[in-house]
This record gives C-alpha cells, sequence and structure tokens, in this order.
C-alpha cells in the first residue's frame, strides 16, 4: 500500500470513527443526563434516537451528493458540519437543545460516512479493497465500541459535555488530510441525482413511527397522538417507497436490490443491527442503573470486545476475499449471538470473569467475523459508480434497524418493566411511600431508584424488588437482541453467494484473468471457458 493510499485510508478512518463514536459514546452519560436535566426514559430514547433518526434519514442524499458533486467535497463538509453541531451538544443549556443538536449531528454524519467508504473504492483496486475495507471496519468499529470507555473516562474526569467536544480536533485533523493528503476523486453527475422529496418522505414516516414508538410506554396506543403518529409515519415510508419506484431520479435506486448479494446483505444488516444496537443502548443503562457500575468501569468492561475487533477484523477481511464471504457472515452473527444468550445470566450481583467477560469475548469474535465482510460484500455487488449510493443504502439500512431496535425494543422492555412492578405491588405489603417509589419507578426502567421519602428499613426490599423487575426485563430484551442476529446470520447463509472473482491464470483461453469460484483462488488451475 503507498503512502498516499494509507494516508487517505486514515483520513477515512478518522471521517467515520467519529460518527460512529458518537453513536454509542453518549449511551454512558444518560444517567449523567437524567441528573442534570431530569431526563425522563424517553428524553434518554430521543437523545440517542435523534441522532440515529437523522443519519439514516439522509444517509442516501450523502450518497447522492457525494456521485453527483464529488466524494471529496461532500466529506469536507460532512466533517465541517459534525464539527459544528458537536459543539452545539456540548453548549446545550437544556435536554431538548441537545435533542436538537443530536439531530444535527446526524444530518452531518450521513454526508460524511457514504462519502468515506465511497473514497476507498474509488482508491484501493478490487484486490485490496477487503483489506482496505477491514481496515476500515475494524478501527471504525473500534470506536463504535470503546465509546463508553472514552464517555466514561470523561464523565468521571471532567464533565459528558466533552463527549461531543472531544470531537473537534479530530475534525480538524481530518480536514488537513484531507486537503493535503486526499487525492480529488471525479464526480459522476450524469449517473447521479438528488431526490428532495424522497429525503422529506423517508425523514417524516421514520420520525412518525420512532415518535410513536418511543412516547408509547407514557401516553398508550389509545392516545390519537400516538396512534395517528404510527398511522401516518408508516402511510408516509409506504409512500417513500411507492415515490421511489416511479420517480425518474429516485434517491433509493431499487433496481440495486436485484442483485441477489446486495439484497441478502441489506436484510443481513437489518437484523445483525437491530440486535447490534439494542445491546449497547440497555446494556450500558444495566451495568450502571442495576449492576451499580461507574461509567468508567462500564468502559473498561467492554475492553474485550475493542481488542478483538482491532485485531481480527483485517484478518478476517482477508480470508472473506479468499474464500468467500458466506461463511463468515452466517458464524459471525449466531456466534454473536450465544454472547448476547450469555448476557441473560447478569443480574445485580454479577461477577464480571465469570458471567460478563465470557459473554463478551464471543458477542466480539462474532462482530469481528462479521462486520467486514458484511460491508464488502454490499459494496462488491455494485458497480463503481454507485458505490456513493450504495454505500449509503447500507449504512442507512444499518442506522434504520439500530433506531427501530433501540425504539420497539425499549418499548417493550417499559412495558414488561410496567407489567414486573405491577405484579409485585399487587402483592402488597408495601408502605405507601414504598409503593408511590415504585410506582414512579416505572418511567426510568434500568436505573438506580429514588428513595427518598421511603423508610430506612424498607429501602433494601424496595431497591431489592426494582433490580429483580430491572433484572428480567433486560434478559427478556437480550433474548429479543439475540433472535434478531440469529436472524441474520440465517439469512446470510441461505442467501449470500460467493462471488466469482479474478484469479491469476496464464494457460485460460480468454486471457491472463478468467472468471471461477472464489475456492479457485487458491488452486491455479485454468478456468472454465
Amino acid at each position: 500500500m503507498t503512502r498516499e493510499k494509507r494516508l487517505t485510508l486514515l483520513a477515512c478512518i478518522l471521517g467515520s470513527a467519529i460518527v460512529f463514536l458518537d453513536a454509542t459514546i453518549v449511551n454512558i452519560a444518560l444517567p449523567t443526563l437524567r441528573e442534570d436535566f431530569g431526563a425522563s426514559l424517553s428524553d434518554q430514547l430521543w437523545v440517542v434516537d435523534a441522532y440515529a433518526l437523522t443519519l439514516a434519514a439522509f444517509l442516501l442524499i450523502g450518497g447522492s451528493l457525494g456521485d453527483l458533486l464529488g466524494r471529496k467535497l461532500i466529506f469536507g463538509v460532512g466533517v465541517t458540519a459534525f464539527g459544528i453541531t458537536s459543539m452545539i451538544c456540548a453548549l446545550a443549556p437544556t435536554v431538548e437543545v441537545l435533542i436538537i443538536g443530536r439531530g444535527l449531528q446526524g444530518v452531518a454524519g450521513a454526508l460524511l460516512v457514504p462519502s468515506t467508504l465511497a473514497v476507498i473504492i474509488a482508491t484501493f483496486h478490487e484486490r485490496e479493497r477487503g483489506a482496505a475495507i477491514g481496515t476500515w471496519t475494524a478501527y471504525t468499529g473500534i470506536a463504535t465500541v470503546i465509546g463508553p470507555l472514552v464517555g466514561g473516562a470523561m464523565l468521571e474526569s471532567i464533565s459528558w459535555r466533552w463527549i461531543f467536544a472531544i470531537n473537534v480536533p479530530f475534525v480538524l485533523f481530518t480536514l488537513y488530510l484531507l486537503a493535503r493528503r486526499v487525492p480529488t476523486i471525479g464526480a459522476h453527475p450524469e449517473r447521479a441525482h438528488v431526490d428532495y422529496l424522497g429525503a422529506l418522505l423517508c425523514a417524516l414516516g421514520l420520525g412518525g413511527i420512532t415518535f410513536a414508538l418511543i412516547e408509547q410506554p407514557l401516553r398508550g396506543w389509545a392516545d390519537p397522538a400516538i396512534s395517528g403518529t404510527l398511522i401516518a409515519g408508516a402511510i408516509l415510508f409506504a409512500s417513500f417507497i411507492v415515490f421511489e419506484l416511479r420517480a425518474r431520479n429516485p434517491m433509493l435506486d431499487l433496481s440495486l436490490f436485484r442483485e441477489r448479494n446486495f439484497l441478502v446483505g441489506n436484510w443481513t444488516t437489518f437484523a445483525f443491527y437491530a440486535g447490534l444496537g439494542t445491546l449497547f443502548f440497555f446494556l450500558v443503562l444495566f451495568l450502571q442503573g442495576v449492576a451499580g457500575l461507574s461509567a468508567l468501569e462500564v468502559g473498561l468492561s467492554q475492553m474485550p470486545v475493542t481488542a478483538l475487533m482491532f485485531l481480527l477484523s483485517k484478518r478476517f477481511g482477508a480470508l472473506a476475499d479468499r474464500y468467500g464471504p458466506r461463511f463468515f457472515m452466517a458464524a459471525g452473527p449466531i456466534t454473536a449471538a450465544c454472547g448476547l444468550l450469555l448476557l441473560i445470566r447478569l443480574d445485580s450481583g454479577l461477577d464480571y470473569l465469570t458471567e460478563l467477560l465470557p459473554a463478551l469475548l464471543l458477542f466480539g469474535l462474532g462482530l469481528s467475523m462479521t462486520v467486514a465482510p458484511l460491508t464488502a460484500t454490499v459494496l462488491a455487488a455494485v458497480d463503481d459508480e454507485h458505490a456513493g449510493i450504495a454505500s449509503g443504502v447500507n449504512n442507512a439500512v444499518s442506522r434504520v434497524a439500530g433506531l427501530v431496535g433501540v425504539a420497539a425494543i425499549g418499548a417493550l422492555i417499559a412495558a414488561q418493566f410496567g407489567t414486573e412492578i405491577d405484579s409485585r405491588l399487587e402483592a402488597g405489603g408495601f408502605s405507601g411511600a414504598a409503593t408511590a417509589a415504585l410506582s414512579a419507578s416505572k418511567e426510568r426502567p434500568l436505573s438506580s431508584p429514588e428513595l427518598r421519602g421511603v423508610a430506612a428499613g424498607e429501602r433494601p426490599r424496595v431497591q431489592a424488588t426494582i433490580d429483580d423487575a430491572s433484572t428480567d426485563t433486560f434478559r427478556l430484551g437480550m433474548g429479543v437482541s439475540a433472535g434478531l442476529v440469529v436472524l441474520g446470520g440465517i439469512v446470510a447463509g441461505i442467501g449470500i453467494a460467493n462471488p466469482r472473482r479474478e484469479v491469476p491464470c496464464e494457460d485460460c483461453p480468454g486471457g491472463n484473468l478468467a472468471g471461477a469460484p472464489a475456492d479457485a483462488a487458491r488452486e491455479r488451475v485454468p478456468a472454465a471457458a
């Protein structure tokens, strides 16, 4: 790899890493935000999902703009905007301003991420892409899983506001690399168009569905604002699909889904990332609110996942290049799901070495095995001119999956937690103050309870009641997450086709390179004409 390619890859990694870091780093600060702003579970979900919503809704626009105006230009605009919106979040005086800032941050990320992968596709030869994407995946994946550690260190040493302000130095260095080291990559305006109406329909549709899922536990499905918003969101999102089918220049080119690996790869992405997003959100809440770990301890506890991503992602990307991606895309999610199922053993008195660590090691192995082959397979399914929009589609699918997963399973967890508390209250035996504390806890599942006003002698029982309800609810969430991840592996195992690839072959009738199955890469024999 030349020096120019290494620096280009570094710029792409840094640009994407800050976007993925901000998807998880905020999770560790949710209990602190609850204390500083009096944030409810609904507010906490919005802090996470406002970012995921706009990131998902506008990723396709980001990919199209990169194809239309040039990947390097949109890369630069996205990085700059991300730095500005990060400071809006860092300086937010209220939780409402923070939620707005997070939404704007997602728009900036939507410009940034598709451009980075498209730059990699344009810079690296086909035979180098698997390793390059594996390297990109390893470091951006590390940014995702290291978020709680970085956030925990910031919370305990400085302030939650620094989890956003820390982006600025990386933004500046990325802009330097972009200006001085990354070559200009030509646009494809003849094949790219910006579909603003499609983007609006997509954003409103996803927004309506997300609003209903997040607010329903507090207001109920009978509330016209909830049921009406859900129906309107579903209609708008369906209208988006119909519009894209009929539009002359659609934002989402549905013809891409005629490619088998692109279709199956995105279905795998949806199932896998729905489970993944749920894990990162609710595990942090459980470890802090129920197990009693500090923010820094939660971050440190997840370091094994980071280490495995760092050590193995590039290797699995290269292996998938050589042997084909199907095995890795099937075995990886199933391995990760085994780790999620081990998390069901956790309770308020968890032991790290015997309970949490084995689960995280299995999960990290499965994650490392899956992500690079999955990303490379989806991008390899389309031609280079559509790399930007293909990257945007796949990233949008992963963000929508996380968005819907967190919102839907969040609603399930909130409802289940309320049911668990109600069943314990029906058993009776609690004082009026204890009953009030238990009832109030239903608005903040997987959180430390507020016990002021409860008699000292009754506090341990109230605490144990809430911990037991939280543990049962958490186990349900992890079981559903594991099921989603396994579904992704099954879809990949059945549907992914190992692609034919160019194999050196001097004796082939067609010349020096001929098509052969991926397994032939290690057999220097003539390919069939």
